[in-house]
This record gives structure tokens, C-alpha cells and sequence, in this order.
């Protein structure tokens, strides 16, 4: 069942991943911008690595998140890949 937020773009869905906020119309979560934004990619340049998304989706992600930081920090630390089950010829990189 599909769950609309008070941001225009960001909507929850029972079917997608549980329920995470996500971009509307896609299973992009809000979390995937957040952590390329934390990466110090700007907002404009987030369109490049996310190609489905437009800027106005991108910064309403990230206006979702401003009030929402617990909750989408949450589903980063809960999504991480450990440190010792990356291998180790991209771990340093």
C-alpha cells in the first residue's frame, strides 16, 4: 500500500523495502541520495549517479531528510556492508 509523505515526492510503499521513504514512482530510497550527497557529491551532480532521479526529487530528498535525519541514519547503519565483508581490493580504494 502506497503511503504519501508531506514532501511531494517522497512516499512510503508496504511493498518497497519494507516501507522506507523512497522516491515516488521509482524504489530509489531517500537514504541512497542522502549517502552520495554525505559522499560530497552536490545536489546538482546527484542526478549523474542516480539518472531516474530529477533535481527537484534530489532536493526534496534532502528536505525530507533535514526532518528526518534518526530515522534515514537509521536505514544507512542498518544497510552499511560491514567493513569485513568487503573484500579487500576495493576496501582502500
Amino acid at each position: 500500500m502506497l503511503h504519501p509523505t508531506a514532501h511531494r515526492y517522497i512516499v512510503r510503499d508496504d511493498e518497497i523495502l519494507g516501507g522506507e521513504p523512497i522516491i515516488g514512482e521509482t524504489r530509489t530510497p531517500v537514504r541512497a541520495v542522502v549517502e552520495i550527497w554525505r559522499l560530497g557529491t552536490v545536489p546538482e551532480q546527484i542526478p549523474n549517479a542516480l539518472p531516474d532521479l530529477s533535481l527537484a526529487q534530489v532536493f526534496d530528498a534532502l528536505s525530507y531528510y533535514s526532518g528526518h535525519h534518526k530515522e534515514i541514519n537509521g536505514y544507512v547503519e542498518r544497510n552499511r556492508v560491514p567493513d569485513d565483508l568487503i573484500d579487500p581490493l576495493v576496501r582502500d580504494l
